[in-house]
């Protein structure tokens, strides 16, 4: 159970952040989970260190626990699908159960942040369009062999950039998560500069982005499918343990994120990092993690529903 803003216990819905770190620069928001496991199987993933790595599952009586929770939780509150798993895997296509999540929360007047690398949102525009909604994609990198063996089971640079494209031509505010940056992996200077190109021109207006945080099983996933130990002896030589993460150090994460930054800067759109505390010159947004966006009115014809 977890408490609701009243001090009552909820089901479903958490308050974000429950390593209270001091990093953490989000606003008081919920994070919420219609599915448990991700089938995307980012070779990345923190949440595996606690949950293990399984394919996604409904939570059963969801959509009962969350009708009941939305009556303890003040309206207009952020909720936000995911922050551990992708509220749009594969099985949701045809379960619907994210869908008929997102009609609760907007009859219910809540805020709404979703962050996905699935083409599958975009089924949902007509919902989104017409709440207060915005989303986030995550984008790793433009390369899809690398795109490929770090997220196997999501969807190809190339189709997240559709689905930009398409959630900003049907009017729902659209950001991009450049998250995590990988030494080694995805970290040339050169191609996330061109990957913040590519994701401003297609219709991106908020880039968050943040270092690769290690967690020792993640290391060693990335250490075997990648064929290459170096990640590992970097971040045993280099790194330091911060709530509960293995960071590196203050310089050389700055150094990893700056590409992104300035150039997002010179694009014209807001730019942030998440839990690095690398001050104010890499952190020129109203929001982290885009919330910012969530447009204050919904359209009009919403209005007639």
């Amino acid at each position: 159970m977890r408490s609701g803003i009243d001090g009552t216990s909820t089901r479903v819905l958490k308050v974000f952040d429950p390593w209270k770190s001091p990093l953490c620069t989000c606003p008081f928001k919920y994070s919420l989970h219609p599915y448990t496991g991700c089938s995307h199987f980012c070779l990345y993933c923190y949440a595996t260190s606690y949950i293990g790595r399984k394919p996604s599952t409904p939570k059963s009586n969801f959509l009962e626990s969350l009708k009941t929770d939305l009556a303890k939780v003040e309206k207009g509150s952020i909720i936000e699908l995911s922050t551990s798993s992708d509220p749009y895997p594969p099985i949701e296509e045809w379960v619907g159960l994210t869908r008929n999540t997102l009609l609760l929360l907007r009859d219910h007047g809540m805020k709404i942040l979703i962050t996905t690398k699935s083409r599958i949102v975009e089924r949902d525009v007509d919902i989104l369009s017409k709440s207060h909604a915005a989303v986030m994609i995550t984008i790793t990198t433009l390369d899809r062999e690398v795109s490929r063996r770090l997220e196997p089971g999501a969807a190809s640079p190339e189709d997240r950039l559709r689905t930009i494209q398409y959630l900003k031509d049907h009017g729902v505010p659209v950001g991009v998560r450049i998250d995590p940056v990988i030494p080694g992996v995805n970290d040339d200077p050169l191609e996330l500069k061109e990957l913040v190109d590519a994701v401003v021109d297609a219709g991106a207006q908020h880039i968050v982005t943040s270092t690769y945080k290690a967690k020792w099983d993640s290391l060693k996933r990335l250490s075997q499918v990648f064929r290459d130990d170096s990640l590992v002896a970097l971040y045993k030589k280099n790194g330091e343990v911060l709530h509960g993460s293995i960071y590196l150090p203050r310089a050389e994460r700055a150094r990893l994120l700056q590409p992104i930054i300035s150039r997002g800067v010179e694009r014209g759109v807001t730019v942030a990092t998440c839990r690095e505390g690398l001050g104010s010159a890499f952190f020129r947004a109203p929001s982290c993690d885009g919330s910012h966006m969530i447009p204050s009115k919904r359209r009009r014809e919403s209005l007639n529903e």
